[in-house]
């Protein structure tokens, strides 16, 4: 029998269809969730609300996720050495984050946790700096924390670590910068009179201002 050029067209557009329905029914099962999500928010914000001092629980280097990651970072190095590859691993830490998580707002305050951003690829810049920074303490370095400053109703946060006599900072608005000190660091990112500024990692929890 002659080849049927137009053989498998038929299936080819079943499935189409079929996978246009799909699409359609999870958009309108989203909207359903976020109708719920939107009628309880205040319940659901009252739940999750966490103070500020309390963040360090979100730190998570021992996450299962996390350590995955980490064992894929030293792969990729060979043989790990702390003194050797930790700042190369943390800029391969900081691509992943930056290049591979999603950034998203949620429409309501609810805190991700490392192992979270891991499994959604997705999360805001508070979720991201927490993971990097549990990436980095991982990775074996335990001087890394987060910093984050609010003035006048905007927010920034960036990571930053002591490693071979210099300050690393991991900032995803502005990239990679090295400072003499963490008080250097401090004085060219907390500028001006801002309402709050605070550092945390797993361990401690300071506020700055």
């Amino acid at each position: 029998m002659p080849d049927d050029p137009g053989h498998g067209r038929p299936a080819d557009a079943g499935e189409a269809a079929t996978d246009q329905k799909e699409y359609e029914r999870l958009a309108k099962l989203n909207k359903v969730y976020l109708a719920i999500i939107s009628r309880y928010k205040d319940h659901i914000e009252e739940k999750e609300r966490i103070s500020v001092a309390e963040l360090p629980i979100l730190v998570m280097p021992k996450g299962p996720m996390v350590v995955k990651r980490i064992e894929e970072i030293k792969a990729a190095l060979g043989s790990y050495s702390y003194d050797q590859h930790f700042y190369e691993a943390s800029v391969m830490a900081f691509s992943f984050v930056r290049d591979r998580i999603e950034d998203a707002v949620l429409p309501l305050q609810f805190w991700l946790t490392p192992e979270d951003t891991l499994t959604f690829m997705i999360g805001d810049l508070m979720d991201k700096s927490i993971l990097l920074c549990s990436l980095l303490i991982g990775l074996g370095n335990p001087s890394c924390k987060v910093l984050t400053c609010t003035r006048a109703g905007l927010q920034r946060t960036m990571v930053y670590c002591e490693f071979q006599g210099r300050t690393h900072s991991y900032d995803f608005a502005v990239g990679m910068s090295a400072f003499d000190s963490v008080e250097g660091l401090r004085k060219s990112f907390l500028v001006g009179d801002e309402a709050s500024a605070y550092e945390f990692n797993d361990k401690m929890y300071l506020d700055l201002v």
